[in-house]
Formats: C-alpha cells, sequence, structure tokens
C-alpha cells in the first residue's frame, strides 16, 4: 500500500518547496510546518511549459462512463450507504462507501450518481491518504485531466490543481481585487476548454472550523426556472469562453503561463449526454460575449443570466467540508463559488481534479 501522502516530505522536514513573490505567489522555498500534507502545497515553476490541450479541429477521444452505468447502482450504492440529499434539485451527502474501493462498475455508477444529482459529498475519505498515483488513476477513469495553464500544482503531478489560503498566502483576494462588497463568483472550471470539466473530484486536507465552504448551483434548474418562450430564443445562441484574463493575471502577479491562453465558442444551453437534461452554459467567470450580438445586447442579456443564476437561492446548496470529505460534482450542469469568509489566521488547503469531457452541444 502507498504511504500516506502526510508522511511524505521534502529532503529538508523543516522547508516546503513553495515560495512567495511580493504578490503573494510561491517561488522560493520557505519554512512552513502548518499544513497537514505538505506533499501538496502548492508548486508554481515559472519555466514549466504544457503544449496545446488539443490540436485545433481535433478532440480528445471522450465516452461518458456514465452511459454504461447499471441505473440501480448496485455496487455504489450498497445496502450499508445512507443518503441525505440536501436539495431536491442537486446535492446529496453519502455515507458508508469509501470511493478508493470502488470497483470499475461503482466508479461508472458514480458519474451516473453525478450527473442525476449534480454535486455528491462523501465524508470520512481515505482518498487524502492513497497517495497521488492512485488519485490521479481513478480521476482518470472519467476523461483525459486538465492541466492547468496557471494554478499551483504539484511537484511532478501537475495533473492537481492545488487551493491554498493562509495567512501568508491569499491569492483569491489578488484573483478577484480588494475592492468589493462580495468574493461571491460563479464559474464553471475551465469553461475556456474546446471541452469543458465534466466529473470533477475535490478532496479536502485542511479546513477553518467554520467558514471556506462552497457554495453550488443546478444549471438545469436554472434552465427550466425560464419560460418556455425564453427558452426557444436561447436555442442555437453560442458564447464566448475565455481563459484570456486568468492568464493575464497570472502574468501580472509574476505567476507560470504554462500554456497560451484559448477561447472557444459553447452553446449558451447544452444536453448532458447521460441524463439527456438541457441546463445552461455559461458563467461569469469566464463566459465574455454572446456570438452575433452587438456587445450592448449581449451584456444585457447575460448579465440577466448570470443575476437569475446568482439569486436562485432555491436551486442553490452551500457545501460543507472536514479534512476527509471528497466532493464530486459534475461541472456541466452546475456553477460554483467559493465563499472566502474565514479569518486568513486559519489555513484551507484542497486538490482538485478535473477530468474533461465531451465538446458541449
Amino acid at each position: 500500500m502507498a504511504p500516506s501522502v502526510a508522511e511524505i516530505q521534502s529532503n529538508d522536514s523543516h522547508k516546503v518547496e513553495n515560495v512567495v513573490t511580493k504578490q503573494g505567489l510561491p517561488v522560493n522555498p520557505v519554512e512552513d510546518k502548518g499544513p497537514s500534507y505538505p506533499f501538496y502545497v502548492p508548486y508554481f515553476d515559472l519555466t514549466e511549459k504544457f503544449p496545446p490541450t488539443e490540436v485545433l479541429g481535433q478532440s480528445i477521444e471522450f465516452s461518458d462512463v456514465g452511459l454504461r452505468a447499471n441505473p440501480a447502482k448496485p455496487n455504489l450504492l450498497t445496502p450499508d450507504v445512507k443518503l441525505h440529499h440536501l436539495s431536491p434539485y442537486l446535492g446529496t451527502e453519502v455515507h458508508g462507501v469509501q470511493l478508493s474501493q470502488l470497483s470499475k462498475e461503482g466508479l461508472d455508477e458514480l458519474a451516473l450518481f453525478a450527473a442525476e444529482r449534480k454535486v455528491l459529498l462523501f465524508r470520512d475519505q481515505d482518498f487524502k491518504d492513497i497517495g497521488p498515483d492512485r488519485q490521479i488513476e481513478i480521476a482518470r477513469h472519467f476523461g483525459h485531466i486538465q492541466r492547468h495553464p496557471t494554478s499551483g500544482n504539484v511537484k511532478g503531478y501537475p495533473d492537481f490543481h492545488v487551493v491554498y489560503r493562509d495567512a501568508q498566502h491569499d491569492f483569491f483576494k489578488d484573483y478577484l481585487g480588494s475592492d468589493r462588497i462580495n468574493h461571491t463568483s460563479w464559474h464553471s472550471d475551465v469553461s475556456y476548454e474546446r471541452q469543458p470539466a465534466g466529473t470533477t473530484f475535490f478532496f479536502i486536507l485542511d479546513q477553518p472550523e467554520t467558514g471556506g465552504d462552497t457554495l453550488f448551483a443546478s444549471q438545469v434548474e436554472a434552465y427550466n426556472r425560464l419560460s418556455t418562450e425564453f427558452q426557444k430564443r436561447l436555442e442555437g445562441l453560442k458564447a464566448i469562453h475565455s481563459g484570456v484574463a486568468q492568464v493575464e493575471l497570472s502574468q501580472r502577479l509574476g505567476g507560470p503561463v504554462r500554456r497560451q491562453p484559448v477561447e472557444f465558442e459553447h452553446p449558451i444551453v447544452r444536453t448532458h449526454p447521460v441524463t439527456g437534461e438541457k441546463a445552461l452554459y455559461i458563467n461569469q467567470g469566464f463566459t465574455r460575449r454572446i456570438v452575433g450580438f452587438k456587445q450592448e445586447e449581449s451584456d444585457f442579456l447575460l448579465k440577466f443570466l448570470f443575476d437569475h443564476i446568482a439569486k436562485g437561492a432555491d436551486f442553490h446548496i452551500r457545501a460543507t467540508y472536514q479534512p476527509g470529505t471528497v466532493v464530486v460534482w459534475d461541472n456541466r450542469v452546475t456553477v460554483h463559488s467559493a465563499t472566502p469568509d474565514f479569518s486568513p489566521t486559519f489555513r484551507r488547503h484542497a486538490v482538485r481534479l478535473t477530468p474533461q469531457a465531451e465538446i458541449p452541444a
């Protein structure tokens, strides 16, 4: 069995390979004995470069494993499993199953269940202790893992996207700016990719006792709330999703740019390949403009849709975490926002693995 990653240290046990520029991005080793899992402290190599995600005009081979799942989910939802639904529209807490022990059939059923319930919260998991190779192996069952162009990853493991904040590191403040009334920022991860994220994993290593939750919204229910006539008007429209601003921010902060930014057009309404549900596919983080509309027209319609999604508290949930929690959600039919409401004196540390799905249609 692989050792716990909590036991994996650098050659100097008093140091973590992480650095800090004046803007707060890691670049040189600093002493930090705090993280429970120092192996996963974000690593930034300014010389690290990735090839384009895919050759223009070609796609990464993908077939949703949920299509072959047994709808009864006997390998996932065994008699010992207990479910607690957080909302009629999305969100289920799952107790009594270890993700690391699921068979291939169980993982197929996990993809189906995540598509149906949108967000799944698994408590008391050993996932954080099974080692990076096994973690990546499980995530790859769901698709090719996106390697982030600017975020912190793990040295030697660029598949990981590390979320980290403590008293010395507060990238979120720089990302959103310090002059905002609130820091809610709804988005779907890496929607600017030609093949954006599908079934996504997020595991918690350090978490404040209160705060640091994630808001999730159902894009399926957001679509369903619109009138039939309005839904018809959205059909066939496409919007541009852009990673340019994300890369430009990293450049301003002295961070890495591992791959040149991309922009792609995606339908404003997409259909999930497994459930057949229609969902809005726009988000405030990366959606920039509706194709074929003049700027004022595009701004007007996108603002309406962004407000509709953000104000829909009756199709939102607030996911709470503890160390050992693993969140599995479907990025195709949800948006989410961090809630950086905890004191910077507390450490929050989590890791995301982001398999890519189909070209939105």
